[in-house]
């Protein structure tokens, strides 16, 4: 985020290289540099004969350099984005000679997303050399919550932690969904709001009582009765709580309650430092290692894996999920 911050102030201040080059697994911030170059390099009025946007599957390299080769019209640079450019991967090597030696007044973006460039080969050097190498990397589940606040918090909001949860566990670690979702949200509220789960629930349709977080929370409490009335919901509600999500993210805690118990220091810094979560949820570890010593962790985390390859179906066609979890809940709490 901080170097996708630098290169947009790079930008703002005219400081312009030849070619950006926007690669790797989170299209996120591969669109929001691409866009940050459409609108600020060049003035409204010079775009209309001095910026275009090429795709992939339409074009060649050939082409590409072709454009990048013309001289702008009335202006100091002219601007090609090839977007979907990963759909020229079998040839993208063919663009060396041009990165070797590029048209000074063009600036050429490049939106490889979800592949990278191979750094051994000569046209990650080339362009390493005069221009931009941008690898966007997809974060992982634990880092998303940040990310919630640090996006929010220029634009005046917060968000509170059990909130932010519920975005990740129900829009997983896509950014672009959960951005769309904070902007609409944005709309709604006033500046100086922070999202709660009870506004997450009324204008994005997540339940605040009967999702995974919650869920999670029941089983490490050992409340039976609630984590079945959640179940039940689950059951009556197959599309938007899929077994298989349940069941990765019931791994995941159960993980990671393995290594609490493996902890020397279990003070809730060092917890949630060893964790990578939010000291906000250390409490709900302390509690299910109270409720589960490290044998029954084991057993469950054994019971999560045979249950997530029934999940997909093997074994268990004519099961439907919501029996399966039902199965899967007695298992674990008895």
């Amino acid at each position: 985020m901080d170097e996708v911050k630098q290169l947009a102030t790079d930008i703002k201040q005219g400081h312009l290289k030849p070619i950006y080059f926007l690669m790797g697994e989170e299209p996120y911030y591969i669109d929001k540099i691409s866009d940050f170059i459409e609108d600020h390099v060049l003035a409204e009025e010079e775009r209309g004969f001095n910026q275009m946007v090429l795709y992939g599957r339409d074009v060649t390299i050939e082409d590409i350099v072709g454009n990048a080769k013309r001289y702008p019209m009335m202006a100091e640079y002219q601007v090609v984005i090839v977007k979907e450019a990963q759909d020229l991967s079998r040839t993208i090597e063919k663009l060396v000679s041009y990165a070797e030696n590029p048209q000074p007044t063009t600036i050429l973006v490049l939106n490889y997303k979800y592949k990278k460039l191979d750094k051994r080969k000569a046209l990650y050097k080339a362009i390493k050399k005069v221009g931009v190498v941008y690898e966007s990397k997809k974060l992982y589940e634990n880092q998303v919550a940040d990310w919630i606040r640090r996006v929010l918090s220029p634009k005046d909001y917060t968000i509170s932690p059990k909130a932010a949860q519920m975005l990740v566990e129900f829009l997983g670690t896509d950014l672009s969904k959960i951005n769309n979702e904070l902007e609409k949200l944005q709309i709604i509220l006033p500046k100086g709001s922070q999202i709660t789960p009870e506004i997450i629930e009324e204008n994005i349709g997540i339940s605040k009582d009967f999702n995974n977080f919650e869920l999670r929370k029941a089983i490490g409490n050992k409340n039976a009765i609630k984590a079945h009335q959640i179940v039940n919901y689950f059951a009556d509600n197959p599309k938007d709580n899929p077994m298989v999500v349940t069941v990765s993210l019931l791994f995941n805690f159960f993980s990671q309650l393995l290594h609490f118990h493996g902890l020397k220091d279990k003070s809730p810094r060092s917890v949630a430092s060893a964790l990578k979560v939010n000291p906000y949820f250390v409490n709900e570890y302390i509690t299910a290692a109270r409720n589960y010593p490290m044998r029954k962790v084991s057993a469950v985390v054994s019971i999560l894996r045979d249950f997530d390859v029934r999940s997909k179906g093997v074994g268990s066609n004519a099961v439907p999920q919501g029996d399966l979890l039902k199965e899967l809940l007695v298992k674990v709490l008895s």
